[in-house]
Formats: structure tokens, sequence, C-alpha cells
């Protein structure tokens, strides 16, 4: 009998960055973006179909193809009625359905517009406007549950502005060239999608008229995007009597009752303002204007389901239009994406099944423990902060609920039915299926253990009212974090999104919640004053940025996602230092650890963009641009300097006195 042994050895693990994405023709202190990430965006340029893409979108992409093939499977068997199976299989089927679809054309709408159509008396409408609630279509405002902010332990019922069919209340007021160029087109846009509704031209052209009446009204009672970033602000809670009494003439009583909320006590309405426009728009627009919008948001919410007019004809306006695509998505990925919306756990369970690996998740709680006991460190150095303040700061930080990976508990879809009638039918079903579960939320305590994103999603987020960081397993992969790679490599990526989200806790929105999520000051009055005072230089250092000839970043709006991602370079890097401390990493491919962590950081927002979407997201996305939270984010760190010699010389340099100096 002989004895072997297994002496197999692990494999050294990579570096991780790629030297193609490298651009060294590039000057690091010049443009740190361009050096880094020169290389990604030539062999990576834009295709027609995309308005942006970067490496962000890459691995969405590839998970994208990793849910088509699970998603086929199923498509092309026959499975027992009201299985998973049939549902995913029957919805991608009908989705893919183009022969049908175009058959049908407007059809699946039709008896909804002529339903509409027949309203005799304003009355009528409040029933209507409900049953467009529970379909996610969202006339005026929207009604949805949640935390109560100040009681996060329970939910309740909020509103929140809508009914903007640009979705930004900026398109409807600002007058530069190219806004009211966009302005114009969405004019023309509304007409051609009446007209392929079935409507004939004077009434498409009375119909444009009354949408872009109540449209700008709405715009103009709305808040802005930097109003809306202060949560006291959004916080107007009151009973239903009150709101009876204080909102008229809305009929209060018939919206909520056809919602399915008849016994509802109090709510909480997001901005008052629009809800009061709202009220005036009712009382003083003719019923037949009214009774348009109302088919306007119909038949918008509809197009991407219906014939190929009305998909192409959505997509000039809001692809090619607002954001320079140039090529509508293949079907197979709109459809994969319309299953995942609507059955995305179902789906996240077996992605998670076949491409998650239980060792990536170990990983991922040792990072986020290191970066915790960071995160704690920065606190107890800070030298703007009273030790009171401080120890409210650690308690919350010790209190973070972390989820990693998939929830423990796979939601039920038994009451959502998949039926062969219409793709907009099923829509409907699957979006009243996703509103009723929400609905039976009210008045009852909040599920901290429930997932605000489904697990294959590219994406992390911070939820303040339940104090919780979360990770779902579509991240966990390159270029966020790498098995193979070293710590360098994963500090640098992953490692700065969890910072990223634990500073969230503590931005200039997420610091005004406590441990528990409520809404509450637990800051001294010289404390908040000192934070202010740190965030205004990060507001103002961003507003200085052009982003296009003319056009600056809105330091305000970004100012939660700059001070997060900030923050998560200060904290991971400092968490990279400890965990190599006792073994230090080598220098690989010319670069030492330090370097190649602010690589690969850079490399994560690596991506190109269109110049139409430049100037969408700038108004309408919290998030920097992918160049600015590399070249404005570095510039306030100071080891990134000391790695790689930048001195005063380079353009990148600022002085250490008008740096952003918060966590």
């Amino acid at each position: 009998m002989s004895t072997g042994c297994n002496c197999k050895k692990e494999a050294p693990l990579t570096p991780g960055i790629q030297l193609a994405n490298l651009d060294t023709t590039a000057l690091p202190g010049t443009s740190f973006y361009q050096y880094a990430c020169g290389g990604w965006m030539t062999n990576h340029p834009l295709t027609a179909e995309y308005a942006r893409f970067g490496s962000f979108d890459q691995l969405a992409e590839n998970n994208r193809v990793q849910l088509r093939g699970l998603i086929e499977d199923l498509a092309a068997a026959t499975h027992e009625a009201g299985t998973i199976a049939q549902k995913i299989g029957d919805l991608y089927n009908i989705a893919m359905d183009s022969v049908k679809l175009n058959a049908d054309g407007a059809a699946p709408i039709k008896a909804e517009l002529d339903k509409l159509a027949a309203v005799k008396d304003k009355s009528e409408l409040y029933p209507v406007m409900a049953g467009m609630q529970t379909r996610g279509i969202t006339p005026f405002f929207a009604v949805y549950v949640n935390a109560d902010d100040m009681n996060s332990s329970m939910n309740i019922v909020h509103t929140y502005q809508s009914g903007l069919g640009m979705g930004e209340r900026a398109y409807y007021m600002e007058q530069d060239d190219n806004t009211k160029n966009i302005r114009a087109k969405y004019s023309e846009h509304i007409v051609n999608m009446f007209r392929l509704a079935g409507f004939d031209q004077s009434a498409a052209a009375r119909a444009r008229e009354a949408v872009m009446n109540i449209e700008t009204r709405l715009a103009k009672a709305a808040r802005s995007r930097v109003e809306l970033r202060d949560p006291h602000a959004n916080y107007n809670k009151m009973t239903v009597e009150a709101l009876k009494k204080d909102f008229l003439p809305f009929d209060w009583d018939a919206f909520l009752s056809a919602i399915g909320l008849n016994n509802l006590q109090d709510l909480n309405i997001g901005q008052p303002g629009g809800i009061k426009e709202t009220c005036k728009i009712i009382q003083t627009e003719p019923l037949a204007d009214l009774i348009a919008y109302l088919q306007w948001n119909v038949i918008s919410a509809a197009a991407s389901y219906l014939g190929d007019d009305l998909v192409a004809e959505e997509f000039d306006f809001n692809g090619k239009t607002m954001s320079g695509k140039q090529e509508l998505q293949p079907r197979w990925k709109r459809a994969v994406s319309v299953v995942d919306g609507s059955l995305g756990e179902a789906v996240g369970q077996m992605y998670v099944e076949k491409y998650f690996p239980a060792a990536a998740k170990e990983r991922m709680v040792t990072l986020v423990k290191n970066l915790q006991t960071a995160l704690g460190e920065r606190i107890n150095a800070l030298d703007w902060m009273s030790s009171e303040t401080k120890l409210k700061a650690q308690e919350k930080l010790a209190t973070f609920h972390v989820k990693i990976g998939y929830p423990d508990k796979w939601k039920d879809y038994s009451a959502l039915e998949i039926k062969n009638d219409s793709y907009w039918e099923n829509i409907n079903r699957a979006t009243i299926f996703i509103f009723n579960e929400m609905l039976a939320k009210a008045g009852k305590p909040v599920d901290k253990d429930e997932w605000l994103m489904t697990p294959q999603t590219v994406n992390a987020y911070y939820n303040p009212t339940t104090n919780e960081i979360c990770f779902p397993a579509g991240i966990l992969q390159h270029p966020f974090f790498d098995m193979n790679a070293d710590d360098a490599f994963n500090y640098g990526a992953i490692g700065v999104v969890i910072g990223h989200e634990m500073t969230h806790g503590f931005d200039d929105q997420g610091r005004q919640y406590d441990k528990d999520g409520n809404l509450k000051d637990w800051w001294t009055e010289d404390d908040a004053k000192n934070f202010e005072a740190r965030a205004d230089v990060m507001a103002k250092f961003f507003d200085n940025i052009e982003v296009a000839p003319d056009v600056h970043a809105n330091g305000r709006f970004t100012l939660g996602e700059n001070i997060a991602d900030y923050g998560g370079l200060q904290v991971s890097f400092q968490a990279f230092k400890t965990a190599t401390a006792n073994t230090p990493l080598e220098d690989k491919l010319g670069f030492t650890p330090e370097q190649r962590f602010f690589l690969a950081y850079a490399n994560v927002w690596a991506g190109n963009i269109r110049p139409e979407e430049i100037l969408r997201r700038t108004k309408n996305d919290p998030h920097s641009l992918g160049k600015w939270r590399v070249d404005g984010a570095l510039p306030h760190i100071a080891v990134w300097y000391e790695t790689f010699h930048i001195t005063d010389k380079d353009p990148m340099f600022v002085p250490v006195t008008e740096r952003v100096h918060i966590w």
C-alpha cells in the first residue's frame, strides 16, 4: 500500500491590473484617468447601442450573457403552469415574439385609452389614477411604502414628486440651446406617439399642448435635485384627515380606496408643493386636457412593450435625442432585462447557484470587517470632531447591517401569473404584483433582511433607514473583485466600493440618520458646522469642474457620492496598509502595491461616453462622471501624491489648504 501527498501549491496571486488598460504616454499628474484608463478607452470604443460604456457596463453585459443562458434554457422547454420555470420561460418568449407584437401594434392599450376618453367628470379620474399607480404609472406624483424616517422600524406610505415625461424639471425650464432643442423634440415625440397609438393629427396636436402645459406646471412646482437631498424637507408626515383638508379638491378617499389603502391613518407627503400644484391643475385645467395627460402616461409607459413602430419612436427620443445612442439594443437584451426586472430574485437564485462561489463571500466578509476597523480608526483620529460625536459615530458604524451576495430567504412569486395574452398585460401583472407586495408592508414593521437589489445586479448600496450596506453577487467580479488577485488590487477596487457605501452613512444625507436609522440629529452644533464647512470645500471644487464647454458639474447635487468616493479611498487605503503590514506585497508589472491600489480604483471607472450623455447625466445623475470620480477625487488624497510623486508642477495638484478634509 502506497501513500501519497497532495502537495499541490496554491498559485501566486496576480497583480489584478492589466497593462493594456494604461496610456503610458499620459502623465499621472496631468490626468490620472487618462493615464490609468486611456488604453481601456481606446480598446473599447462605443458601440451604437451605448451612450456610455465602461468597465462597470462591461461587467453588466457579461452578467446579462450569463442570465440569457439561464433564461433561454427555460424558454426552450415546456413547464408545468404556475412554476417559476414556466413564468420565466414564457415571459421571455412573449418578449421575443416580434410577429405577435407587431400584429398587435398598439391594440393592447386601446381599451384603456378608450376608457379614459369616455370619462365625463373629473371625479371619475381618481380611481383611474389609482389604478395606474398600481401598475407603476405615476402621473402627477408617485405612491410608495418605505420606512418612516422618524420611526425607522415601521413602514408608512409616502408620496414623491413625479409626472414629468422628460424625467427632470430642468428640461422644462432651462433656456440654453441644447435644452430648448430637447424640449422641441419632446413636443414632436408626443405627437408621434399619439399618432402611432391611433389618434388623428389634430387630436395628437391638442394632446401635445395639454401634456406640455401640465408637465411644465408640475416642473415649476417640483423641487430641484439639490433640494431633494434634504431629508428633513422631504419629511411631512400628516394624518389622512389633515391631508383631506390641506390638499383640495383632490378626492383622497376615492384615490386611496382604489389603491387599496382604505383604512390609512397617516402618510408622508414628500414634496407638498407638487401635491398642491396637482390639486390646482385638476381644478383649473379642462377635463379633456387632464384625460390627454393621463393617456400620455399610459402610451409612454407601454410603448416599449408594443409593436416595433412604437418601440422605435420611444427609442428615437429617449435613446437618440436624450443620450446620443444610435441603435436600439437587440431584442434578446431587452427581453432579458424585462425578465430580470419582473422576476428578479427567481432569476437571481439560479444565478448565484451557478456563478457565485462561497469563497468570494468569505473573502468579502474579511474585507468588510477590515474596512469597518479602518473607518473606526479614522473617526477616532479626527481633529475636527468632538469625543461626544465620535462616540455616536462609532456606535453607528458598529451597528452596520452587512449583506453580501444574496438574501437568506428568497421571494415567493406564486401570486404572479404569466399568461399568453399580451406582453403589456404581463408587464401590468408583474408590476401589480410588485406594488401589492410593497403595499402589504404599510403600517407593518420594517423587514431588515429584505434586499433592495437583486443578487445579479452590478451595484451596491447603503440604506440610511436600516443602516445597511449591501454588496450583491453581481458586483463581486473583475474589475471590482478578483479571487486570484492580491490585496493591492482588491482593496483598490472592491475595497473602495465597500468604503464608499460605509461613508454614505456619514455623508451630507446619511449623517443625519442615527444608528437605528432614524432621522435624528446626533451631532453637536460645532461638529455639524465643521462637517458642513468641509463638505462645502468638496461642493465648490466640483462646481468648478467643466464637464463640457460652458457646462459645469453640480457639486451640491453630487456631494454625497463625491464624499463617499473620498471616504472610500481614505478608508480602504488605510485598511489595505494594515492588512499587508506584516506581509508586505511585492512590486508587480513595474508598479508598487500602492500604485496598483490607485490603478485598480481608476480602472473601475474606465469608460467612454457620448456628449449628449454627459449633459443628461450632469442634470440627473447624483454620481460624478467616471473621469471625475478619478481626476476629481484623487487630488484630495494625500497618499496618492506620495505614491505617484505628484508635485505642484502637475496640473492635478491641489494645495493642502484647499483639499477636502473630512473622513
